[in-house]
C-alpha cells in the first residue's frame, strides 16, 4: 500500500483540484499517507499552508521524512475527530479515503466543519467495480470479487467513486461539480508496477490478512491470485484501467 501511494503526485491523482488551488491557501489533506500529495499542494499553494493528516503515526513520520516544502506540516489524527477549530481551512481534500471508512458522510461532516463559508472540499475515489483489464484472467475475476467481500466485511464500499456526489450532499455541501478520470496501465514499467504491487497486496497485506481470517480465501488461492497478476503484467498486450470519481463541492453555509 504504501509502494502505491508514493507514486501519487497531485497531477496524477488531484488534477481536477488543480485549477481551483491558489497561492495563500490554507489546505486540509485528510488520509494523506506518505505525503506526496500533500508536498505537491504546498508547492501549489504556497506561501499558504498545508496540514496533511492521517491516522497511522508510523506513516505520519514517514511523511514528515520526505521532500516536504517549508509551508507543509503532518500531524496524527482521524478523519471522523479533525484536531482544528471550525472554519480553519479554505480546502479540504480526500483521495483514495473514503472508499476505506465505514461512515464516510460523517468525515465529510467533519471537513464540512473545519472549512470557511465558502471553502472546498474536494474527494477522489476508485470504483472497483468498474475495473477492467485484457487479458481476460479468471482469477483476476476471483480477486475483485474477494476484494468487494473483504471491504464489505470491514463495513466499507470498494466502489465508492460512483457514490462520492450523494456523500457529499449528505453532509451538507453544495454547488458540487462531479467528474470523472482514470489510471491506465499499459506500458511495460507500469504494467510490471501495477501488477507486482498487486501480487505483493494479495500476498501480505491487510487484504490478504483478512481475506484469510474472514474464511474467505487460503493461501493458496492468494498466491495464485498473484501468481495471475504477475502473468499479466508480462503480456505486451496487457492494458488495466482505474476508473475515479470525483467531487468539488462548496460549503454555503
Amino acid at each position: 500500500m504504501l509502494r502505491s501511494h508514493l507514486w501519487r503526485t497531485a497531477e496524477n491523482s488531484a488534477a481536477y483540484l488543480l485549477g481551483y488551488l491558489t497561492p495563500g491557501q490554507r489546505v486540509l489533506d485528510v488520509g494523506c499517507g506518505p505525503g506526496t500529495i500533500t508536498a505537491d499542494l504546498g508547492r501549489l499553494v504556497a506561501p499558504g499552508r498545508v496540514v496533511g493528516v492521517d491516522a497511522s503515526p508510523a506513516i505520519v513520520e514517514r511523511a514528515r521524512a520526505g521532500a516536504v516544502p517549508a509551508n507543509v506540516s503532518f500531524e496524527v489524527a482521524s478523519a471522523y475527530a479533525l484536531p482544528f477549530g471550525g472554519e480553519t481551512f479554505d480546502v479540504a481534500h480526500a483521495h483514495q479515503l473514503l472508499q476505506h471508512l465505514s461512515d464516510p458522510v460523517a468525515a465529510l461532516r467533519e471537513m464540512h466543519r473545519v472549512l470557511r463559508v465558502g471553502g472546498l472540499v474536494a474527494v477522489r475515489d476508485a470504483d472497483f467495480a468498474g475495473f477492467v483489464w485484457a487479458p481476460r484472467e479468471p482469477a483476476l475475476d476471483r480477486w475483485l470479487s474477494l476484494y468487494h467481500a473483504v471491504t464489505a466485511r470491514n463495513g466499507a464500499e470498494a466502489d465508492a467513486g460512483r457514490h462520492l456526489l450523494a456523500w457529499v450532499r449528505a453532509a451538507g455541501f453544495s454547488d458540487a461539480t462531479t467528474t470523472s478520470s482514470t489510471w491506465t496501465f499499459a506500458e511495460p514499467e507500469a504494467r510490471r508496477w501495477w501488477g507486482g504491487l498487486w501480487a505483493d497486496r494479495v500476498r501480505s497485506s491487510d487484504l490478504a490478512q483478512q481475506a484469510v481470517a474472514y474464511g474467505l480465501a487460503d493461501r493458496e488461492e492468494l498466491d495464485r491470485i498473484a501468481a495471475a497478476f504477475l502473468r499479466w503484467a508480462e503480456d505486451d498486450d496487457a492494458t488495466f484501467i482505474v476508473p475515479h470519481g470525483e467531487v468539488v463541492a462548496v460549503r454555503t453555509a
